[in-house]
């Protein structure tokens, strides 16, 4: 019996497409176009003959199924930067809209695309930069920000936002047994079923419990921007991709960002207490929130390992990007299991309790 072939939903525009879409729909004239890493979208760097910058963003077909929610994440892109969070804006079309359906062909049959073009935030990401402790506990206080700035977000369709379906969400560790198989036996595997098995009986039961609201869901290193600023240390210059944006637990946004931030960092431990810090200048964890923070940590490393190791088996030409997180990962997770809940919580917390904002 044939097997259908898998779709492929991400876009895979040729540099002339992209040309082609943007002078259609934007009606400007292009002097320099080149791609931007993507995990399963399509970005593209452009300038203008005005010398604008502006970063083309191309939704996979399958999320762009849901036009509602990419309404909503560019509403609240626009009502971040309009207090102050340097999130991209939306750059309208030559008619007005802030996004436009396209069906383009990529070689493999017409799918339907989001199409937006934003404006470009200078400066270089986390994972390229020598961020600091002080730099660890400005983005700690910012994700804590935008949270509570998201809090007053108004639209009829929040709703869509609703992260029961979402991979990605740390209530949904448990569905990592389900890919587990593409960790072929390496010896992180052991460490990963752990996890989700303590994960199930410790944090699973409370998560009703926790508080919730709007979340960004992904401030990793790759979607951080800083530019220097004096004493080695950063300032953030921009907040990317509100694909991820979702109602969920707000301790899951601390957990994730520290996950992320510890990736390339050559003193991980020193993180988790920074970005706590800033996190708490803003918004205070409960004690119930604090005793999941462990587990929620390793759980999005986890989810990392495991949905890119999956990720290469559908787009093998995509690895090094996938798997960016990989090495260090893996090591990461091993230690911080091996150290156990009691000995890596009294570090952060500690660290925590003792940071002075210089």
């Amino acid at each position: 019996m044939d097997t259908v072939p898998a779709v492929d939903h991400r876009p895979m525009l040729t540099l002339q497409q992209a040309t082609q879409l943007t002078v259609r729909l934007y009606g400007v004239t292009l002097t320099e176009i080149s791609t931007l890493p993507s995990y399963n979208d399509q970005n593209f760097f452009l300038v203008t003959k005005e010398d604008n910058k502006y970063v083309l963003k191309i939704m996979n077909s399958k999320e762009s199924m849901n036009p509602t929610r990419m309404e909503v994440q560019t509403l609240a892109m626009s009502f971040l930067h309009q207090r102050g969070v340097p999130s991209q804006i939306v750059v309208p079309t030559t008619t007005g809209k802030l996004m436009s359906m396209e069906e383009i062909d990529c070689g493999q049959g017409a799918q339907t695309y989001c199409v937006r073009l934003m404006t470009y935030l200078p400066g270089k990401t986390v994972a390229e930069s020598p961020v600091t402790v002080q730099d660890l506990y400005q983005i700690g206080k910012l994700a804590a920000v935008i949270d509570t700035t998201l809090k007053q977000l108004v639209s009829p369709n929040l709703d869509v936002l609703q992260s029961n379906e979402e991979m990605w969400s740390l209530s949904n560790i448990p569905l990592i047994d389900d890919y587990l198989s593409v960790m072929d036996g390496d010896p992180p595997q052991k460490v990963i079923k752990a996890v989700v098995k303590q994960y199930k009986s410790l944090v699973a039961p409370r998560i009703v419990s926790l508080r919730k609201g709007i979340i960004h869901g992904d401030i990793n290193d790759q979607n951080i921007i800083v530019t220097p600023s004096a004493n080695g240390r950063h300032e953030v210059s921009g907040v990317l991709d509100f694909s991820l944006l979702m109602i969920d637990c707000y301790v899951f946004e601390v957990a994730v960002t520290i996950a992320y931030m510890m990736m390339e960092n050559p003193s991980p431990l020193d993180v988790g207490g920074a970005v706590l810090a800033g996190w708490e200048s803003v918004m205070v964890l409960s004690e119930e929130e604090k005793d999941s923070l462990f587990l929620l940590v390793l759980g999005r490393l986890c989810q990392s390992l495991v949905y890119g190791r999956y990720n290469v088996t559908k787009y093998p030409d995509n690895k090094e990007y996938l798997l960016t997180t990989a090495k260090s990962g893996t090591l990461l997770l091993t230690k911080l299991w091996e150290m156990g809940k009691k000995n890596v919580e009294r570090k952060w917390f500690t660290d925590a309790a003792m940071f002075i904002d210089k």
